[in-house]
C-alpha cells in the first residue's frame, strides 16, 4: 500500500479542530495534512521497519529515562507545525522546558510544537523524495536534529538548523550532539 494524498483545499480547510475530529473518528487511519491542505493517508508499516521503529525508540526512552531532559514521542503524535502542517515523524523527542511550557490542553491533542528531535525510518512504500520534503518542512518550523534513516540506500541523512543535509553510510553510530547529550544510536543494516 502507497501513500495516499488528497488535496482538500479546492473543497475545504481543515481546522486544527476539523482535522483532530476526523483523526478520532478514523482511528484506523493514519492520517497527516501537510501546510498546502493536502490530507496524508499513510499506510502502516510492515514488520521489519515496525521493529526498527520500536528499537529506535526504546533506545531514546532509555536515554532520556537516565537524562530526564525532555519527553519521547511514537509515530502515533501528531504535532502542529507552526506553518500549519500536521505531522507525525516516527519517533520525536522535547526538550522539558519547552513541552513544561505547553497548557495541559495543547498536551492532550495535537500539540502546536516541533520537535526538537526527530527519526524518521523510510519504509518499502515511502517515497524518499516525500521524506525528504517533511524533513525540510521540520527545519523550516524549528527542528533542531533529525534523522531520515533509510535502509534501501544503507545511509541516514542528518537534518540540522542552517547546515547542509549530512550523508553516512551505513553501519554507522548517530550522535544527539548538543540537541540529546551523550545520546548515540547503533544503526546496523538489517
Amino acid at each position: 500500500m502507497n501513500t495516499v494524498v488528497l488535496n482538500l483545499e479546492p473543497i475545504v480547510h481543515l481546522n486544527d479542530e476539523q482535522f483532530y475530529q476526523l483523526c478520532t473518528a478514523n482511528q484506523e487511519l493514519n492520517l497527516e495534512l501537510n501546510a498546502k491542505g493536502e490530507l496524508i493517508i499513510v499506510p502502516p508499516v510492515g514488520g521489519e521497519s515496525g521493529n526498527k521503529e520500536a528499537d529506535f525508540i526504546t533506545d531514546l526512552g532509555i536515554w532520556n529515562r537516565q537524562t530526564k531532559l525532555g519527553k519521547v514521542f511514537s509515530s502515533s503524535t501528531v504535532f502542529r507545525l507552526p506553518n500549519g502542517a500536521k505531522r507525525s515523524p516516527d519517533a520525536a523527542w522535547i526538550k522539558l522546558e519547552r513541552w513544561s511550557a505547553l497548557t495541559s490542553e495543547e498536551r492532550k491533542k495535537f500539540p502546536p510544537i516541533t520537535p526538537d528531535f526527530i527519526i524518521e525510518l523510510r519504509s518499502e512504500t515511502d517515497r524518499l523524495q516525500r521524506l525528504q520534503d517533511k524533513m525540510q518542512e521540520y527545519l523550516e518550523n524549528g527542528l533542531r536534529l533529525g534523522w531520515l534513516i533509510n535502509f534501501q540506500s544503507e545511509q541516514v541523512e542528518i537534518y540540522r538548523q542552517n547546515q547542509p543535509v549530512e550523508i553516512v553510510q551505513l553501519p554507522a553510530v548517530l550522535s544527539g550532539e548538543e540537541v540529546l547529550p551523550g545520546f548515540e544510536l547503533q544503526v546496523e543494516l538489517p
